[in-house]
C-alpha cells in the first residue's frame, strides 16, 4: 500500500519533504569514485540541505557516516544548522564506539538500533546516500 505524501508548510516557512522523510547516511562521502570528490559532494549536499526549504524529519548516520558528527568533520556547521531547524540527527552508538568517536560527537544524538529501527519503520520515505 502506497502512503500519500503531503507537502506541508513547516514552522518559519520551511516546506517539509513529506510528513516523515528520513535520510540514511551510511558513509562519510557520496558515491563510489574518488574519496576526495565524494567528501566534497557530501559537504555540498549538507550545505544544500541547510539552504533548502524542504527539510527531512531526520538524518540517520551509521557505519563510517558517523564520522560526519564527530570533531574535525567538515560538515559539522551544516549539520548544526539543520539540527537548529528541527531536523533530528541520530548517530549509531555502536558505530561511534567502533571508530573510537563516542567522546567526539559534536552535533546530534547518540542513538541505538532500536530507535533507528523505529525511525526507519515510522518514516513515509527513506532516502539512502
Amino acid at each position: 500500500m502506497k502512503k500519500e505524501i503531503v507537502r506541508e508548510k513547516a514552522v518559519e516557512g520551511n516546506v517539509s519533504c513529506g510528513p516523515g522523510t528520513v535520510i540514511f547516511i551510511n558513509t562519510d562521502r557520496i558515491g563510489q569514485g574518488e574519496e576526495e570528490l565524494g567528501k566534497v559532494l557530501m559537504k555540498s549536499f549538507s550545505f544544500a540541505l541547510t539552504e533548502s526549504k524542504a527539510k527531512p524529519q531526520a538524518l540517520v548516520l551509521m557505519n563510517n557516516g558517523v564520522k560526519l558528527v564527530a570533531e574535525g568533520s567538515e560538515v559539522l556547521e551544516n549539520l548544526g544548522k539543520l539540527e537548529s531547524t528541527g531536523v533530528k540527527i541520530m548517530a549509531c552508538g555502536t558505530c561511534l564506539d567502533y571508530y573510537g568517536l563516542s567522546d567526539k560527537v559534536k552535533v546530534g544524538s547518540v542513538s541505538n538500533m532500536y530507535d533507528i529501527t523505529e525511525t526507519f519503520l515510522g518514516a513515509d520515505k527513506v532516502v539512502t546516500l
